[in-house]
């Protein structure tokens, strides 16, 4: 059962755009899940500012980047989904380090650290998302991840106040940070070595090369599904428990790789989010492992009493 939504009429004005009901199919890479209760994008930082110190405090909040390793599940996302564009895009070099909006997708970083001699930086051409995910997650790829070149990052806390957070305040692990889930990034200033051009061209030349020969690359994917458990892959474990290839509904295994599950074209996200979980089963089954989800699951389901109808596209 779907609601209308009211919220809107509570929420500040604003100098973005603010739209019920938005569909967020179109906006994740999966291509799959339900729509926006309301959608928020900022005109800029100022913006969010604003908004985030005159929105109800009871009314939840959730940051979508490019939708890259992300599962919103069919009834929508309840409260405001806040997308960052263009404004939260920037990149700018200066000596060793790269600064990145939040926004900025992780390959354009890596893109803009060749043009400047910066390298160490060639790990994020691999990963399909955006700076502040892979700070929100420690994103990592390629024999390094985010904390290697971390130097600070800019974030809103829920009532909008700007901090400005050093490694140590990050706290990260792997594929995690400890920062507080309604906080927002708004931008990160990563810090590599000087390193000859042609270098870094060969080392992204390889990742990209290494990226299509064993990814999916061209599907409907979500990317890795699960965290390497200490000391064992999770292709492996998947591939071990008898789950290559499995299906249910319009979801696969992916054959290419087993970490990857795909939408073969009329998957549901519950489809999606049943596969997963039959293969975390088979995994603890066979192995006695259990394996923790990577791609983060978000919103409710298509039965849920909160489940959002949609209005418009995002």
């Amino acid at each position: 059962m779907t609601r209308q939504s009211s919220l809107i009429d509570r929420l500040p004005a604003v100098r973005g755009r603010l739209t019920e009901g938005a569909s967020l199919a179109k906006v994740t890479w999966f291509r799959v899940g339900g729509p926006a209760e309301v959608l928020f994008k900022p005109a800029d930082v100022a913006d969010l500012q604003a908004f985030l110190a005159g929105c109800p405090a009871d009314v939840p909040l959730t940051v979508l980047g490019v939708g890259s390793n992300l599962l919103v599940r069919d009834g929508g996302i309840p409260g405001v989904v806040i997308r960052l564009g263009r404004a939260f895009a920037e990149i700018r070099t200066d000596g060793r380090k790269v600064f990145a909006g939040a926004a900025a997708l992780d390959l354009n970083v890596a893109l803009a650290a060749r043009a400047a001699g910066i390298g160490g930086l060639e790990f994020l051409s691999g990963i399909p998302g955006t700076i502040g995910g892979a700070a929100r997650m420690n994103a990592g790829a390629y024999g390094s991840d985010l904390a290697a070149v971390f130097a600070s990052a800019t974030a809103l806390d829920r009532q909008g106040v700007m901090h400005r957070l050093d490694k140590d305040g990050m706290g990260f692990t792997y594929r995690h940070s400890a920062i507080a889930e309604d906080w927002i990034f708004c931008g990160a200033e990563l810090e590599g070595q000087p390193t000859d051009a042609a270098l870094i061209q060969q080392r992204l030349n390889e990742i990209q090369a290494a990226r299509e020969e064993s990814q999916p690359v061209r599907a409907r994917t979500g990317g890795s599904t699960f965290v390497n458990p200490t000391g064992h892959k999770a292709w492996q474990l998947v591939d071990q428990a008898g789950c290559r290839g499995l299906s249910v509904g319009g979801a696969m295994v992916s054959e290419k790789h087993c970490n990857f599950l795909i939408n073969t074209g009329a998957a549901t996200a519950a489809d999606i989010e049943t596969l997963g979980e039959t293969v975390r089963r088979r995994v603890k089954e066979t192995s006695g492992i259990e394996l923790a989800w990577e791609i983060k699951r978000i919103g409710v389901t298509a039965d849920s009493p909160l489940a959002i109808a949609a209005k418009s596209e995002a």
